[in-house]
C-alpha cells in the first residue's frame, strides 16, 4: 500500500489533476489519497480566531475540512472512490480502486493517541493511517521543491512539514518521502519504488 498525501496549496493546479489522474488510473486499490485542509481548514482557523473554542472542536473542525477537500478530489475524478474506514479502505482495494481517505470518522473514534493541535497536520495524519494500514510508502506531494540535503527535523524547523510529524514517526516502519508537485511524472506508468527514487527525498526509513 501506498499513501500520497496532496495539499490544499495544489488546489487550481494542473499538477493536482495529473497525480489524481494517476491513482485512479493505476492505483489498483493499493494507493490511498490523504486530502489536505486547504481553504476549508483555513475558515476553520479564522474562526477560531473570533470565537472561542475548544481544542477538540476546533480539532473536529479541522478533520471534517480534510473530508470536504476530499469530497472537491473525487468530484474531480469521479473515477476516484472515498473511503471513511480501514474496512472500507480493504473493500476499495479489493475493488481494484483509487482510494480518497475521509478522515473524520477513523481519527476522531480511534485517534486517541492524536493531540487536539494545531502542530497535527494533514502530513501527520497521513502517517498515522499509512501505519494503520501497514502502507509502505507515504509521500508527501509539496508545491515546493524538497530540499534534497534537509533531514526531517530541519524540514519541520522550516515549516515545510509539520512538527508532530517527529512524534508520529518515532515507532513507524513506513518510508516517508517528500515530493514536488511535478514529480508527478515519473509515475506516468504506475506506482514503484524506482520511479520515487527519482524524485523523493526520503526523510525516515
Amino acid at each position: 500500500m501506498w499513501v500520497i498525501k496532496l495539499g490544499g496549496s495544489l488546489l487550481g493546479s494542473d499538477e493536482l489533476q495529473h497525480w489524481l489522474k494517476l491513482v485512479a488510473q493505476y492505483g489498483d486499490g493499493q494507493v490511498v489519497i490523504v486530502p489536505g485542509g486547504g481553504v476549508f481548514a483555513d475558515v476553520v482557523r479564522s474562526v477560531s480566531q473570533q470565537t472561542p473554542m475548544t481544542d477538540a472542536c476546533a480539532h473536529a473542525l479541522a478533520v471534517s475540512a480534510m473530508n470536504q477537500f476530499g469530497t472537491l478530489l473525487i468530484d474531480q475524478v469521479p473515477m476516484l472512490v472515498p473511503a471513511h474506514s480501514e474496512l472500507e479502505i480493504a473493500e476499495r482495494s479489493w475493488q481494484h480502486r483509487g482510494i480518497v481517505w475521509m478522515p473524520s470518522k477513523m481519527v476522531m473514534t480511534d485517534g486517541d493517541d492524536i493531540p487536539h493541535s494545531w502542530d497535527v497536520s494533514s502530513d501527520s495524519l497521513a502517517l498515522w493511517l499509512a501505519k494503520k494500514i501497514s502502507a509502505e510508502h507515504l509521500i508527501l506531494v509539496k508545491s515546493e521543491p524538497p530540499s534534497h540535503t534537509a533531514s526531517l527535523e530541519e524540514m519541520i524547523d522550516q515549516g515545510v512539514i509539520d512538527t508532530a510529524f517527529s512524534h508520529f514517526n518515532a515507532d513507524s516502519q513506513v518510508k516517508a518521502w517528500v515530493a514536488y508537485k511535478g514529480d508527478y511524472t515519473a509515475f506516468s506508468n504506475g506506482f514503484q519504488e524506482s520511479s520515487l527514487r527519482q524524485v523523493g527525498h526520503l526523510l525516515t526509513h
